[in-house]
């Protein structure tokens, strides 16, 4: 190195720092010394640095997203309650658009222009909720108040249902999903007298297009007490669900085993009424929840079988903690797992229509970006299409919002403030029992 050093100051230099490098592992071992303990803070900085690049990158697209169409005013306003997109058919992109809406019925609009198309009523029952089929995208899905949940074919100019799925006679039902092979239909009912269910369905047969009744193949009766306010199979296990109550309680099920009992994987305790539910994490292996009181709760259901706590964030009121009082936050609206920024963020807003993303880690929630100057009142819905990053949003204001990066609004509507009285009241109850998560 001296040798390198006297010729060459430069290139001794960059020559000591290889030698130092090849050689150093066997010097470590001499030495008993611990390279990776020497060199852990170096490496972790990099990894960091790769996540935060990103996150970073949804941050920046977040930051262009604008208003690049609004569905033009109803002649019958309503709260927009629920939003989703039907899933891609081979090659082509997702067509369609299903609003659920609080004039009791749902509202089918073009993909991409946001052109209204037609809307489904179901007299005298109050539609509650709306998903597309995964394989047929032109199946929408909404559960019903009479003790049913229908499914309609949208590209039939006809109001009846192509498929109903009946419960039983005391059903009245508030949720609902269909798992990710279109094989199983769950829906969660109210409360009526001491009987609260999640109703199961053979869903298989859709695409025939024959006006059927189906009676359920089962029911779960024991786990919840309350009235089951979501359900939500995981993304990619048909075999897995998880589902809310206002009896404050999330219970993940394996629909696959014999009863009831041994179909409950874990139940988590969010010490509120719950408001909306999903998956979130690699592979899809944690749960999470928001409450009808702003509260934020998140699981690790991997851990169940370990030491490890599984409680990874329990946040008693988001609007405390997120945004600050210079941006405020009013409410929460629904949550998101990232998979390309492997980031769970969630949505909220303002009585106001501003709209606020937050990044959640294990350390709290921070503010990611704000939206404005979309909506005049309360946001209600919301539906974030991955492939193009683009945002549909839906609120009391009766507007229908699709937001796009870099997009410019060529739209004319104009926003208007409304007051409607909503259809749908929230229950509101705190629970006072201790955070419980554990396999029964």
């Amino acid at each position: 190195i001296f040798l390198c050093l006297q010729q060459d100051v430069i290139a001794g230099f960059l020559y000591a720092i290889l030698i130092l490098i090849v050689f150093h592992p066997v010097v470590d071992l001499i030495d008993n010394f611990n390279l990776t303990y020497k060199y852990a803070p170096f490496l972790t900085t990099l990894g960091t640095a790769f996540e935060m690049s990103a996150v970073e990158k949804i941050e920046e697209q977040l930051a262009t997203l604008r208003i690049a169409k609004r569905s033009t005013l109803s002649k019958e306003p309503a709260y927009l309650l629920d939003i989703d997109v039907s899933k891609p058919a081979q090659s082509e992109g997702s067509r369609f658009v299903a609003v659920s809406c609080s004039k009791e019925s749902i509202r089918v609009y073009n993909r991409e222009t946001l052109n209204f198309l037609r809307e489904y009523r179901s007299c005298p029952g109050i539609l509650n909720g709306v998903r597309f089929a995964h394989a047929c995208d032109s199946m929408v899905f909404s559960a019903c108040s009479d003790g049913t949940v229908k499914c309609w074919d949208v590209r039939l100019a006809t109001q009846k249902a192509v498929q109903i799925f009946s419960g039983y006679p005391s059903n009245v039902f508030i949720s609902f999903d269909i798992n990710c092979s279109d094989l199983i239909v769950c829906a969660g009912t109210e409360k009526v007298e001491q009987d609260t269910f999640l109703v199961f369905w053979d869903a298989r047969g859709l695409t025939d297009c024959a006006s059927t009744t189906r009676e359920p193949l089962g029911v779960y009766s024991e786990s919840h007490n309350d009235d089951v306010t979501k359900i939500c199979f995981h993304p990619t296990e048909p075999n897995l669900v998880v589902s809310g109550s206002t009896d404050g309680l999330v219970n993940v099920f394996d629909i696959n085993k014999d009863n009831e009992d041994d179909a409950l994987i874990s139940t988590c305790n969010s010490d509120s009424s719950v408001s909306f539910i999903g998956w979130s994490g690699r592979g899809y292996k944690q749960v999470y929840c928001m409450t009808h009181d702003e509260g934020f709760c998140w699981w690790d259901i991997a851990q169940l079988d370990t030491e490890e706590p599984i409680t990874l964030l329990h946040v008693l009121d988001v609007r405390d903690t997120a945004c600050g009082e210079d941006n405020g936050l009013h409410y929460l609206v629904g949550g998101l797992y990232h998979e390309k920024a492997e980031k769970l963020f969630l949505i909220g807003g303002t009585s106001a229509g501003n709209l606020h993303l937050m990044g959640c880690g294990t350390d709290g929630l921070s503010l990611v970006g704000s939206l404005c100057g979309g909506h005049s009142a309360t946001v209600r819905s919301f539906c974030w299409n991955l492939t193009d990053e683009s945002l549909l949003t839906g609120g009391e204001d009766a507007q229908l919002l699709l937001w796009k990066p870099g997009a410019v609004e060529r739209s004319l509507a104009k926003k208007a403030s409304m007051k409607i009285a909503s259809s749908v009241q929230k229950r509101v109850r705190v629970h006072n029992s201790s955070l419980k998560s554990r396999k029964k």
